[in-house]
């Protein structure tokens, strides 16, 4: 399949409700925060990380949408793998890195959409990924809660000894009352066309944007949700007929109520100055 030769910009708005999106380890795992201004912030690597676990679940780790970046991967065993190809072994030794680079992006897909660094063991280079995001920021400041909670066990014998059986353990828990967080994304044809990224590839991305949160629940995460993912698609361009930021600037969103916001009815999203019903909406730039 041919690598797509558009360019696309889009914002995606995404909210939480009593949790905590993405917590900071330095700062014991409170949600991370602008200090100056009070905005809620997520990272880039979060959301990619929930469009990874989204692909390794529909497509079942098989290739060409095998995941490079997983949970508990060794990243060099899996570049040997690439080395280890017969196309790759026996290509010339100054060939034998972009042979692998190939091999790489042609068979993990969070490769060729996001990129890596793969000079780690046996070289196979590194890879500009066509995809690239910001990170998201909340709507308006957020408010982090502090919760203390209880666990009616303790782990060892000598804990329960300590308590005289009594056996509780407290924690803390952090949570956003609620938060409407926009992000920008950028696509790049230029950069698909190195990494083969396609049109199969495109609309996998999409469909993982849109229903990523439905499979990352947790306690922790209290309720999150996609709410609105609207593209800009720069027709028969691939180096684009706007400036990504004119066009973010078509997409605003009001407040509706005077209170602190608590659910996404609190809000409207609008294209050019007017609502719109989908959740998903491409538009055309010519």
């Amino acid at each position: 399949m041919e690598t797509i030769k558009n360019r696309y910009d889009f914002v995606f708005y995404f909210d939480v409700k009593d949790g905590n999106p993405n917590g900071d380890p330095d700062a014991g795992n409170l949600p991370r925060l602008d200090a100056e201004t009070g905005h809620g912030l997520v990272t880039d690597v979060c959301i990619k990380r929930k469009v990874r676990n989204f692909v390794l679940i529909t497509k079942e780790e098989k290739s060409p949408f095998d995941i490079f970046i997983k949970e508990k991967a060794v990243l060099n065993s899996l570049i040997d793998k690439a080395h280890e190809d017969d196309e790759v072994k026996n290509k010339e030794k100054g060939d034998k890195t972009e042979a692998a680079r190939i091999w790489m992006c042609k068979n993990y897909y969070d490769i060729r959409t996001f990129g890596a660094v793969m000079s780690t063991g046996k070289n196979a280079g590194q890879v500009r990924g066509p995809i690239q995001l910001t990170f998201a920021r909340s709507v308006d400041p957020i408010v982090a809660l502090e919760h203390s909670i209880t666990r009616m066990a303790v782990a060892t014998e000598a804990e329960a000894e300590k308590q005289s059986g009594d056996n509780r353990t407290m924690g803390r828990k952090y949570t956003v009352p609620y938060g409407l967080y926009r992000c920008h994304g950028f696509i790049s044809a230029h950069l698909a066309n190195k990494t083969g990224f396609n049109k199969e590839d495109l609309n996998l991305f999409f469909d993982a944007m849109q229903n990523m949160f439905e499979h990352d629940r947790s306690a922790a995460r209290g309720e999150m949700n996609t709410r609105k993912l609207v593209v800009f698609n720069h027709k028969d361009s691939a180096l684009g007929n706007k400036p990504a930021h004119e066009l973010f600037k078509r997409v605003t969103h009001n407040k509706l109520v005077d209170t602190p916001a608590r659910e996404f009815p609190n809000y409207e999203i609008l294209l050019d100055g007017k609502t719109f019903p989908e959740t998903f909406k491409i538009v055309d730039v010519g």
